[in-house]
């Protein structure tokens, strides 16, 4: 996930800021060594009660203080920098291949891969900016340990042979007895909290439908089911935190003691004055924090390595190959003039139901279908199968060019933008004017839309302004915008009365649409000239428009 931003992204400003946090934590590390040392020198002249020794120390360490601070902050404002640009790039290319082939919709049928949303939104962001501050805190590890350990081999070699096994045992501990447990917490949590998250957001998505059945107590109940697993998961988390506190803590404060110990003889003896001891009592602390990363830093790694894991599973998703349509359980698809089905056997994703079995038929332009049958016969899953959307089963479908076909679902889709964008929607034709947009909506009798919310650039929250049968008639409109040669109809007049039903497919049918559409009722009959009735188990019949009689 990480190596293409610098090999194939903006690698030249990535690789130019890396190098000035390089040479910024140089600098850093570099003053630390110094103000060690002054630290070492004015406690040194204090003992002594050198007066011009102690303030000459001062002086020269408020000159290092000086010069430290501004390359201090600009590190933390480089490195946020380069994050960011990073987090851009990254989010751009998940996009891409989230967007790609419809890949949001197919992510719906893969149990593994909850909450896509929040790996995109937020698992980026942590990898990016964590993965630059876990990087920069083992490079800065590394510079400290190499500036110190000479200090520290000159004042005491037995604190430097301590020193490695100390780090050393407390390193295995930490991995060993806290890690694999709070790793896997960890990556419950961020499941957990992100169902939270989304259980509260279909509740704001769908508030009036929850309003109109009073069903808030049952969403009140599921909202707090999903946050009692979330508690629950995150007192298992803080319980093995605890014991790792427990251990970080002591093993932090021995240090305190420690050294002073290991090198209070020979200063007792005179060998060493005190403020070597003090100089050395750093030198030991700053490598000790070099060499211990892991221990001081576990708990982040824990949760750094979880995201990574979720995200890794989104990249493998999002990277798999795609379906091989030559392939005996897949249907196969075709670009041709006309819709056409070639002994088409459609089955539920994962192939568990057969809904429609060595279906053949075509329809040719201007020979409209209408496609009839009881609730679950498969007449939705039938169009979803012409879109591409389901491809479990086999035969194959053709059909023709994505720009010559439109859908119009039952309940329409309605962005956040402007009601320009709304008409205009899937496309953007630039060269569609205010007139044909507001002719367009006179046309589906909604000629008062525009003045009514403030023009054609008014941005709104549409699906709740407008009542189910103006977003069908908006969607009918898209569809004489767009002109397309085959329109696809599953109940998209369902919330219209008859009268505005019929004038909106006589307005198709004058533009040479050839419709398909699902329908139940037998007042748009006429509008076709063949009819595909499914009768389930995956039977079906094919009849002339002229001869079917709908079932009393």
């Amino acid at each position: 996930m990480a190596w293409p931003y610098w090999r194939e992204g903006e690698r030249v400003k990535a690789w130019g800021l890396l190098a000035l946090l390089v040479i910024l934590l140089l600098g850093q590390t570099r003053f630390a060594v110094l103000l060690n040392e002054l630290t070492g020198e004015f406690t040194s002249a204090l003992a002594a009660r050198d007066e011009p020794r102690f303030w000459d120390a001062i002086r020269t360490c408020v000159l290092v203080v000086l010069a430290a601070v501004p390359i201090m902050a600009l590190f933390y404002y480089v490195r946020d920098k380069l994050g960011i640009h990073w987090r851009r790039w990254l989010s751009d290319r998940f996009l891409d291949r989230y967007f790609s082939n419809r890949q949001f919709y197919a992510l719906n049928a893969n149990a593994g891969i909850d909450n896509p949303d929040q790996r995109v939104a937020e698992d980026i962001n942590t990898f990016t900016q964590r993965s630059l501050y876990f990087l920069l805190i083992f490079v800065g590890s590394l510079l400290q340990l190499v500036a110190f350990s000479r200090v520290l081999w000159s004042v005491s070699h037995e604190l430097v042979y301590f020193l490695v096994c100390y780090a050393f045992a407390g390193t295995l501990i930490t991995i060993y007895v806290f890690g694999v447990p709070l790793m896997s917490v960890n990556f419950l949590q961020l499941r957990r909290e992100a169902d939270f998250r989304f259980s509260l957001m279909r509740v704001r998505e769908n508030a009036e439908s929850i309003a109109f059945y009073r069903g808030e107590a049952q969403e009140l109940q599921q909202v707090r089911r999903c946050f009692g697993m979330a508690f629950d998961n995150y007192l298992s988390m803080i319980r093995r935190q605890f014991g790792l506190n427990l251990f970080q803590q002591a093993y932090s404060l021995l240090t305190v003691v420690i050294p002073s110990a290991i090198i209070a003889s020979r200063v007792l003896a005179g060998e060493l004055e005190v403020g070597r001891a003090v100089q050395a009592a750093g030198a030991f602390v700053a490598v000790l924090s070099a060499i211990s990363v892991i221990i001081d830093n576990f708990e982040s790694l824990s949760r750094f390595a979880a995201g990574i894991d979720r995200l890794d599973t989104l990249t493998a998703a999002l990277a798999a190959a795609p379906v091989d349509e030559t392939a005996g359980t897949t249907i196969r698809t075709e670009e041709g003039a006309q819709l056409a089905l070639d002994r088409l056997t459609l089955q539920t994703p994962g192939g568990q139901l057969t809904l429609v079995r060595e279906l053949s038929m075509a329809v040719p332009p201007g020979e409209g279908l209408m496609i009839v049958g009881q609730s679950g016969s498969g007449k939705s899953s039938l169009l979803r199968a012409i879109a591409g959307l389901w491809r479990s089963g086999s035969g194959t479908i053709v059909r023709p060019p994505p720009g010559d076909m439109f859908f119009l679902p039952q309940q329409p889709y309605m962005l956040i933008g402007t009601l320009r964008a709304q008409l205009l929607y899937p496309n953007n034709d630039p060269s569609i004017g205010d007139g044909q947009l507001l002719d367009a909506l006179k046309k589906v009798h909604l000629a008062d839309l525009a003045h009514r919310f403030g023009g054609l650039d008014a941005e709104l929250d549409w699906e709740k302004v407008l009542s189910v049968g103006e977003q069908q008639r908006l969607a009918f409109a898209r569809v004489l915008l767009a002109r397309p040669r085959f329109a696809v109809l599953d109940e998209a007049t369902s919330a219209l009365d008859p009268a505005n039903e019929a004038s909106l497919y006589r307005l198709l049918l004058e533009t040479r649409t050839t419709l398909v559409s699902v329908a139940h009722r037998a007042t748009i009959l006429r509008y076709h000239k063949q009819v595909l009735e499914l009768t389930g188990d995956g039977e079906w019949k094919l009849h002339r428009a002229d001869d079917y009689r709908f079932s009393q």
